[in-house]
């Protein structure tokens, strides 16, 4: 084995990316009437976009499907060595098929054609060759040729691939732009992520309610305030009136400045001490709101309230950790 000094394995990373971007500026071009074309089969699709591909554009197939999908287009993966082994049976006349295949003479791909012809599927391809077996028979074929292929050999799939999965993830924005899909639809599709949580997450949902809440009276002593804060084991309570109104709170923060003062705890209301007009929030808020009001007043806790301004919760800092939504 040769050894390669590190100047020239930069110069060997930079003219693949070179390359690579040279297959990509080609591409803008191909934008034509026939992505208009393949565009407007999917968006009319009453059915699903089954995606297939054979080895490195099966790979990129997979993440192709991923992308429709989860950004507003039903669409599923196909192996088409399996596809011809039973799977085609999942495929209807109402979906839409796309093929990828750079030679367009892929056996696995060529073989599923007659069949897919005869199901009335229609069929979007991609491929390297516009004579090619599937370009000819294709409803619509979208051409992603490239001068050259990155790896000097010119055999392994390294531009065709990088081409592929541009256009692929060129048509999955324009079909996302054209179904107005927007922020809330795409956490609907992901959940799990923090997006997702950010966009569906409530405070209502991770709040500290009911018999959980710090709370005292206007009447009560710093001393109730302190037990009440040292049950509840959130660093803060809240003082309300017989209304279950928010007058203020008690925080850590404010302990420490009051033992300072050395106010006796045992004679001093609470409310003649606490912090009044604190920030809140409303209980049907996204989580994120609340995230974002502590970081902007360098805040632990946000009390909750309903539409009347009464008390209903509280959220501290740990809560939005725990739900990572931070």
């Amino acid at each position: 084995m040769n050894r390669i000094s590190p100047e020239k394995f930069i110069a060997l990373g930079k003219a693949v990316i070179e390359t690579e971007q040279m297959a990509l500026k080609e591409l803008i071009d191909r934008i034509d009437d026939k992505f208009v074309i393949a565009c407007d089969l999917l968006l009319r699709c009453e059915g699903r976009i089954v995606v297939t591909g054979m080895g490195k554009s099966g790979h990129i197939g997979n993440k192709i499907a991923a992308t429709l999908a989860s950004t507003g287009t039903p669409a599923f993966f196909v192996h088409p060595g399996e596809a011809s082994h039973g799977d085609l049976g999942m495929i209807t006349n109402k979906d839409v098929m796309m093929l990828l295949s750079n030679s367009g003479e892929t056996d696995e791909i060529v073989a599923l054609l007659p069949v897919i012809k005869r199901l009335n599927t229609p069929m979007i391809s991609l491929t390297g060759k516009t004579n090619s077996t599937l370009a000819k028979t294709a409803t619509v074929n979208i051409d992603i040729s490239v001068s050259k292929e990155a790896c000097p050999l010119g055999l392994a799939p390294t531009s065709s691939t990088t081409a592929t999965l541009a256009m692929g993830d060129a048509i999955s924005i324009a079909l996302l732009e054209a179904r107005g899909f927007n922020k809330d639809d795409f956490a609907l599709s992901h959940p799990g992520g923090i997006l997702g949580r950010r966009l569906l997450l409530h405070v209502s949902d991770i709040m500290h309610a009911d018999d959980e809440i710090p709370k005292v009276t206007e009447s009560a002593l710093l001393s109730d305030a302190l037990i009440e804060m040292t049950q509840k084991g959130l660093g803060v309570t809240t003082i309300v009136n017989d209304n279950n109104e928010i007058l203020g709170v008690f925080t850590d923060g404010d302990l420490r400045r009051t033992l300072d003062s050395k106010v006796d705890i045992n004679t001093c209301l609470v409310k003649d001490i606490m912090t009044k007009n604190g920030k809140n929030i409303k209980a049907n808020s996204l989580a994120a709101s609340a995230l974002a009001l502590m970081e902007e007043h360098s805040i632990n806790a946000l009390v909750v309230v309903d539409e009347q301004e009464k008390l209903v919760g509280i959220l501290n800092m740990h809560d939005l950790l725990r739900a990572r939504v931070v």
